[in-house]
């Protein structure tokens, strides 16, 4: 049975607020009632629970995760499964515990968040997504408690902090290589621009057409919702007429999955009747045929570098970078076919 505050002040001779006040470190208290209790704590071996240092003014130590998503649009996802387990990792190193949120929609989400905090549950919140409607963070960052989002941020606040990818340069990169390797005719498969990942994937596909004056057929910009089945869909809809690009570029793995398939049922080759570039995670390209030339996503880095920071902010130490660029490289493998540039 687990040592009580109340077998302390029974094996020191104390009374129970005598025992409470050592453990909270509260003055006015004498050193040989004070040396009493810590031989009784010393002697009966107790270690407080965490709900009982919740009860003090410290709160629990706990971090909290959401992804400000519904499950609806993170089945199947491999990132969000990856970047949770290295935060995790991370939370039990530093002997914190993490909570994982889930909600129906936003204004669930804020409401148990605001009770969260309320309540001294958490001291800091990893945000998995970047809504591009920012009123989430202006009213959370109302609470003083530090939030740690893993993606783009806009809007300046006192206590919201960014670790992302430069999405909008990497999918430039990744649209110039198709157009250095000789494509002129290059679709895009994307998820819904309501987070800043996916608007800034767009968008930095669209400048590179834009500058090396290609066409930008809005026909072959095709939202494919968040399903693996949306996305088949949409990888079907872009063959299915008559003219057909020579490359496409996948905002996610996702999507990168669902144009591998279509190809397989409708018999395409890649890349030699289709190419393809994206996003990819490194494990999931070792298992594609013919691999993919990717941005490979530092899920676990972009994962250890946000929970590392929230730590320095809990801990008060508030002389962070607002925003925080972890660095990728393209992998050039075998899904692109060269053109003769015309």
């Amino acid at each position: 049975m687990a040592v009580t505050i109340y077998d302390i002040a029974k094996h020191a001779g104390v009374s129970k607020s005598t025992v409470s006040r050592v453990l909270n470190n509260q003055a006015n208290l004498s050193q040989t009632s004070k040396r009493k209790v810590l031989q009784a704590i010393e002697e009966l071996n107790y270690q407080p629970s965490k709900l009982a240092r919740a009860l003090t003014s410290a709160g629990f130590d706990a971090i909290m995760v959401i992804s400000n998503r519904s499950t609806k649009t993170t089945t199947g996802n491999p990132f969000f499964s990856e970047i949770i387990h290295a935060i995790s990792a991370e939370a039990e190193q530093a002997d914190f515990d993490l909570i994982l949120q889930t909600a129906r929609n936003t204004k669930d989400e804020l409401k148990k968040c605001i009770t969260k905090i309320e309540e001294k549950m958490i001291k800091g919140i990893i945000m998995l997504s970047s809504p591009a409607d920012e009123s989430f963070f202006e009213k959370l960052d109302n609470y003083n408690i530090p939030i740690v989002v893993t993606g783009k941020v806009e809007g300046t606040y006192q206590n919201v902090y960014s670790v992302d990818t430069d999405n909008f340069g990497d999918s430039y990169a990744l649209t110039k290589h198709l157009v250095e390797s000789g494509h002129r005719h290059i679709a895009c498969i994307h998820a819904p621009l309501d987070y800043h990942v996916s608007i800034d994937r767009v968008s930095g596909f669209r400048s590179c057409l834009f500058d090396h004056h290609l066409d930008i057929r809005n026909d072959w910009i095709i939202n494919s919702g968040y399903s693996i089945e949306d996305s088949y869909e949409a990888a079907l809809k872009l063959m299915s007429g008559p003219e057909k690009p020579t490359a496409v570029f996948a905002t996610d793995d996702l999507k990168v999955l669902s144009i591998y398939k279509m190809a397989s049922d409708l018999g395409y080759h890649i890349p030699d009747d289709l190419s393809v570039i994206g996003y990819n995670d490194r494990t999931i390209s070792s298992f594609l045929s013919p691999p993919l030339t990717s941005i490979d996503i530092p899920t676990t880095q972009l994962g250890k570098k946000a929970t590392h920071l929230l730590f320095e902010l809990i801990h008060s130490n508030k002389k962070q970078p607002k925003s925080t660029l972890i660095k990728t490289k393209m992998i050039e493998r075998k899904s692109i076919r060269r053109l003769e540039q015309t």
